[in-house]
């Protein structure tokens, strides 16, 4: 039974570092919405490019309010919630298994 906590803790370990790394790509989505650079840059673009596969899905949902667009703050509560709810009890679930 070991193995398979083993396996569950790298699971949600490697769940961690996936959600970590959206949650840095939506804020820096944030931050360049708020200084309007260069949309030639390649950074900027990779960001872009990055982050609306993330942020469509909920920004089709979820109209404009006085023309702010929340969807990075909704990402951003998911994520937290993920991280908190699923990713926390996967791991503690498997360091139970591990215990054993």
């Amino acid at each position: 039974m070991f193995v398979l906590g083993f396996f569950l803790e790298a699971l949600s370990g490697l769940m961690a570092i996936i959600l970590d790394i959206a949650m840095i790509i939506i804020i820096a989505r944030v931050i360049l919405s708020w200084v309007s650079p260069d949309p030639h840059n390649p950074i900027v673009r990779l960001i872009n490019q990055l982050s609306e596969p993330i942020l469509f899905p909920v920004r089709r949902r979820v109209p404009y309010f006085q023309g702010m667009d929340f969807s990075a703050l909704i990402v951003l509560m998911l994520i937290y919630f993920v991280d908190t709810a699923i990713v926390q009890t996967l791991h503690r679930f498997a360091l139970m298994l591990s215990a054993h």
